[in-house]
Formats: C-alpha cells, sequence, structure tokens
C-alpha cells in the first residue's frame, strides 16, 4: 500500500528556502532584464530594421530598400578608407593604452614618495570630457605655438602641421584619445597588481631570478584575466569615439581623413540626412565588434586550457 506519510519538516523547510531563493532571483533579474531589453536591445533591432530603408531624417515617412544601404557600402571607396582609419585609430589605442597602462601601474605599485598624488594625476584625464580634452591637445599639438612645436624646437626640429597632413592629424587624434584613456587601463592594472601573489615574486627574487624574467613568468600570467578584460573594454571606447575627433578635426582635414566608422554615422545620420545609411553603418560596424569579441573570448578560453 503506498504510503501517505509527508516528507519530513527539514525537507519542506528546504523546499520554502529554495522557492524564496527563486523568487529573490527573479525579482533581483528581471527589472535588469526588462531594462536591457528597453534600452539596449529594442534599439538596436530598430537600428538593424532601419538599415533597409531609406529615409531622410526630417520626413516622417522611410522607403524600404533592402541591401541598397549594405551595396553602397561595400562598393564606395570612401567606406575603405573609414574602415582603415578605424582600424589604425583602435589598434593603436588599445595597444598605446594597455602597454603604457601597465607601465605606470609597475611603476607606481612601487613604495615611492607622494605616488598617492600621482596615482590621482593620471587618472584625472579619464573623468575630464572627451571635448574639453580635444580643446585643449588643439592647443598643445598646434604647429605655430603649441607645446609639441616648442620642444621639437628646442632639439632643432620641425614641428609637423598636424591640421594640414592626413596622418600626421590621425596620430593626433589617437595620441590624444590614449591620454585621456590612459588612466583606465592604470587604475586597473594596478588593482591586478595589488591583488596578485607577492610570495611568488619574493621566492623568484631569492632564486635570483632577474626582474625581466619574474615578470614575464609571474607578473604577466598573473594579470592575463585583466589583460583580456581591457582588451574588450577599450577596443569598445575606442570604437565610440567621437567628441575629442568632432572638437579637433571635425572627421578631416582634407575629406575622410580622420572620419572613423562612428563618426561616419554621425555624419550620414544627422549632416546628410541619410538615416538609413547610418543605421548601415552602425549595423556593420556592430558586427565587427561582435566577431573581434568572440574571436578574443575564444582565444582566451583556449588560452586557460592550455595553461
Amino acid at each position: 500500500m503506498p504510503s501517505t506519510s509527508h516528507p519530513p519538516a527539514t525537507v519542506r523547510r528546504r523546499r520554502r528556502w529554495n522557492a524564496k531563493q527563486v523568487a529573490l532571483a527573479f525579482a533581483l533579474t528581471v527589472p535588469n532584464l526588462l531594462l536591457l531589453a528597453v534600452f539596449t536591445y529594442r534599439p538596436l533591432i530598430d537600428n538593424i530594421r532601419l538599415s533597409f530603408y531609406s529615409w531622410n531624417i526630417s520626413s516622417p515617412k522611410a522607403t524600404f530598400i533592402g541591401l541598397d544601404n549594405y551595396v553602397e557600402w561595400f562598393k564606395d571607396p570612401v567606406s575603405w578608407q573609414i574602415l582603415w582609419n578605424t582600424v589604425v585609430f583602435t589598434g593603436f589605442a588599445v595597444v598605446g593604452s594597455m602597454v603604457l597602462g601597465l607601465a605606470l601601474a609597475l611603476l607606481l605599485d612601487q613604495k615611492l614618495r607622494a605616488r598617492g598624488f600621482v596615482r590621482s594625476f593620471v587618472f584625472a584625464p579619464y573623468v575630464i570630457s572627451g571635448a574639453a580634452v580635444g580643446v585643449a591637445f588643439q592647443f598643445v599639438f598646434d604647429p605655430s605655438y603649441g607645446l609639441v612645436q616648442d620642444l621639437l624646437r628646442r632639439v632643432g626640429l620641425e614641428s609637423p602641421n598636424f591640421y594640414q597632413e592626413p596622418g600626421w592629424a590621425l596620430f593626433m587624434i589617437t595620441v590624444t584619445y590614449v591620454w585621456k584613456n590612459l588612466g583606465y587601463t592604470f587604475v586597473i592594472y594596478l588593482a591586478a597588481l595589488q591583488a596578485r601573489r607577492t610570495d611568488l615574486d619574493e621566492a623568484a627574487e631569492i632564486d635570483g631570478t632577474p626582474a625581466w624574467r619574474r615578470f614575464w613568468r609571474i607578473t604577466l600570467p598573473q594579470l592575463r584575466p585583466t589583460t583580456f578584460f581591457l582588451s574588450i573594454t577599450v577596443l569598445l571606447n575606442s570604437f565610440q569615439v567621437f567628441d575629442i575627433i568632432q572638437v579637433m578635426t571635425g572627421g578631416g582635414p582634407f575629406g575622410t581623413s580622420t572620419t572613423t566608422m562612428v563618426y561616419q554615422v554621425y555624419q550620414e545620420t544627422f549632416v546628410n540626412n541619410r538615416a538609413g545609411y547610418g543605421a548601415a553603418v552602425a549595423t556593420i560596424m556592430f558586427l565587427i565588434v561582435l566577431v573581434i569579441t568572440a574571436v578574443q573570448v575564444r582565444f582566451q578560453e583556449r588560452s586557460e586550457q592550455f595553461s
């Protein structure tokens, strides 16, 4: 005859506790998921939908044109120049920010005088508006009376015209962005250095291991998760740089010599009033970033397996 006894009291309490945990998790996650759906995924889907239309942003009506915006972008030689500008700017911005940030973190992780003040000084540009930084660096790179011109003149060199030569203009905005973003990578690397295992460094030092080998074999492997995190976040941030370009060069000096993809989205949407074409450029940029991020995640997973 089947048993009709009830579960023990401990089992009932455990079930009630599990139900409370599920309810709490549901209450905490649902509002965040709703916010993501409304402010992230819905605009993304609307942007992709709009990329299949021809729409003057001031017109109440949009015309469906299918893939014409994408075909036009891939056939336009200017698009490939803009893509190359984006790759160069992003590559140097990511590598420069991370290398210099790690170098400063290693330096200021030492017991030095006034290191707290120096840490604040290094981090300060990160919280300053990009437009303000761009205006300030206009004077730094001014070929007539800027700081760079003065330093080069003291060593007998002539300052290039950063506002008239396309290569130097791209160099100028890249250096400006690296200077602004340096505090972010510095702080993250410094926190990782202070959380690492110092006993490994002490053991290697006792064994007489050279400093460069200790860094390469002990310190750097412990910073691998931090480096992976920074490589993604700095990449995403550098893809979205607009204010510095707008203030310093306006995408010029000649044509699109310093125009990146995000700046092209702005130009096509709000200057040329081609919202559909701008949405297509934004979608292409999203797919590029998505692929790069997926490759980075896969590479990180493989390196963790081999390590």
